[in-house]
């Protein structure tokens, strides 16, 4: 047996966490699926030789996808924050994501067909509102909160003023 990650996190999902750690493992670099447990024996949404739970990395996190069920719901309390370099790697994160049956929200938020949020978020964005110039953090953020995907061209309109 290999030796688990002293912190991984586990995400309930209501079926569906092998597919979801496959598609996770095509979109995102550094990521991969490991095992997948099939469950000894019969539980509440499954049955006996069931995929229970999957092994998988997203960017390098470890995680594991347990098929727990209906009982609990994903929200927004919890989400994966993925930095990009420029239009074009949050297009194509945030495309793959909405695109795969997700759904957008606002803010640079989008949530997977499986119910995990992402936050899809460029690095400028970041800059702005972490910049010492308060002026220049604020041009920031109002910009983003008229905008569901992040326009970086936008951001980096507000950022200069």
């Amino acid at each position: 047996m290999i030796e688990p990650a002293k912190n991984t996190i586990c995400l309930w999902y209501d079926g569906g966490a092998e597919e979801a750690a496959k598609f996770y493992a095509r979109t995102f670099p550094n990521s991969s699926v490991g095992a997948a447990h099939r469950a000894p024996g019969d539980f509440p949404s499954g049955q006996e030789g069931d995929v229970l739970t999957v092994e998988f990395n997203v960017m390098g996190i470890p995680c594991i996808g347990l098929n727990g069920g209906p009982e609990f719901k994903q929200s927004e309390a919890f989400s994966f924050q993925v930095a990009t370099v420029d239009q074009a790697e949050t297009d194509r994160y945030w495309n793959a994501i909405v695109g795969n049956g997700g759904e957008e929200s606002m803010c640079g938020w989008c949530k997977d067909k499986w119910g995990i949020s992402w936050q899809i978020t460029p690095i400028v964005l970041i800059k702005a509102f972490t910049d010492p110039d308060r002026a220049v953090a604020k041009r920031a953020f109002e910009a983003m909160m008229e905008m569901k995907k992040i326009d970086v061209a936008a951001i980096e309109a507000a950022y200069r003023g």
